[in-house]
């Protein structure tokens, strides 16, 4: 006699304050089954043959969770991540690569893709060639690589000595050893070859970002035509805006083609800043990131970021020594302060912040057709943060990170 095939697990999240692509749900509902969401909408509190907040229903698979006074947004998705935990992806090791990972998606951000730092082209291939191994197996969504064809007039926290101009044959080489899991690579469009690999990167399906350039608003609106699609931390490493020298920060503003990313951590930009570009650009064509070393989620200390050393006082990281000492080295950021800050500070409404953290990044990297959104069909993954939007669960792909309950 054959058995009866086990029912799937299905959760039902009820009660909470939930986001849709349409708006804020009052009393919604989100329904999980394995892995995907099956239902997201209106639904009120969770009731069942048992007890709410976790007791199993009767003798269905079913989990009913009551949410009453939170809420439940997308899981975060973050285009721009170095680092997380003391690890760094830039270490080139599986091990330090999940710990990065792992680190941002007990702060919500489930979906990230793996940002390296300025290297020797070798060095770059092989790390490349490690976390496509990552990308294949679920666990990162692919390779950004930042550096090292940037411009040594704005490098950051990118070691001068390392960088090289954008020749497309070295593009190329790093674009193939991430075996297909290359999704953006950030270069600086008026140094050599820079147009040429722009147009390499856009008919080879990787986005081209425009950062640490130091090109006129004519070379940017160049870069843009031959196929550039994303403004790497808008305002940082580049121009300022002038008025009879608008930059590249104008022209990637203005362009609707370009989606911009802001480093919203008060440190990076002055909240006017942040708010003024987000408002000429729309939480359409602004993704939220952490661009986050490997300090975030820990204490202040000494920390690696590729070859250069970072000190991290107070919570704001700056290379420690050499030519750029005290620059700023990305940040310690995390998406789950990054939402906080956005609709507790800077006036962005939930709907406008959840499209910035989560539908806006998804949609640039070609993901959403599997998350950004809690929609039927999609993965489950998703945040619960309290009425004061701090977090208080994360949920990917079905299975709890941090259970509401538990913690």
């Amino acid at each position: 006699m054959v058995g009866r095939t086990a029912p799937t697990a299905r959760t039902v999240l009820a009660g909470a304050r939930v986001v849709l692509p349409t708006g804020v749900v009052e009393d919604g509902r989100v329904t999980v089954e394995g892995r995907h969401i099956v239902e997201a909408g209106a639904g009120g509190t969770a009731t069942g043959g048992g007890t709410t907040g976790g007791a199993q229903l009767d003798n269905s698979a079913e989990t009913a969770l009551d949410l009453t006074g939170h809420w439940i947004v997308p899981g975060f998705v973050d285009m721009h991540v170095h680092g997380g935990g003391g690890a760094s992806f830039s270490a080139g090791t599986p091990e330090e690569a999940l710990t990065v990972a792992h680190t941002h998606r007990r702060r919500g951000t489930t979906t990230l893709l793996a940002s390296t730092v300025t290297g020797d082209l070798d060095d770059l291939a092989r790390q490349a060639a490690a976390l496509s191994e990552l990308v294949e197996q679920g666990e990162l969504a692919g390779v950004h690589f930042e550096g090292p064809f940037i411009s040594p007039h704005r490098c950051g926290a990118h070691q001068p000595s390392l960088l090289r101009h954008p020749d497309p044959a070295d593009v190329r080489k790093l674009v193939d050893a991430a075996r297909g899991t290359a999704k953006m690579m950030t270069l600086a469009p008026e140094l050599p070859g820079g147009l040429d690999s722009v147009r390499l990167l856009a008919d080879s399906g990787v986005i081209a970002a425009v950062g640490h350039t130091d090109a006129a608003y004519e070379a940017a609106l160049e870069a843009v035509e031959a196929g550039a699609t994303v403004a790497t931390h808008l305002f940082n490493a580049m121009p300022p805006l002038l008025h009879r020298e608008p930059g590249p920060v104008a022209a990637l503003l203005e362009d609707e083609r370009v989606t911009i990313e802001l480093i919203n951590d008060g440190t990076h930009l002055h909240p006017a800043a942040l708010r003024l570009a987000f408002r000429r650009a729309g939480a359409d064509r602004v993704a939220f990131i952490t661009d986050a070393m490997g300090a975030a989620g820990m204490s202040d200390g000494v920390y690696p970021l590729g070859p250069m050393e970072v000190e991290v006082t107070d919570g704001v990281a700056r290379i420690s020594s050499g030519p750029t000492a005290g620059s700023i080295a990305g940040s310690t950021l995390t998406l789950d302060r990054a939402f906080a800050r956005a609709v507790t500070l800077d006036g962005l409404s939930v709907p406008e912040a959840v499209r910035a953290l989560s539908a806006t990044p998804a949609r640039v990297l070609g993901l959403d057709d599997r998350v950004g959104s809690l929609e039927a069909g999609k993965d489950a993954d998703l945040v619960v943060l309290g009425e004061d939007f701090g977090l208080v669960g994360v949920m990917r792909r079905g299975e709890w990170v941090i259970d509401p309950e538990v913690g």
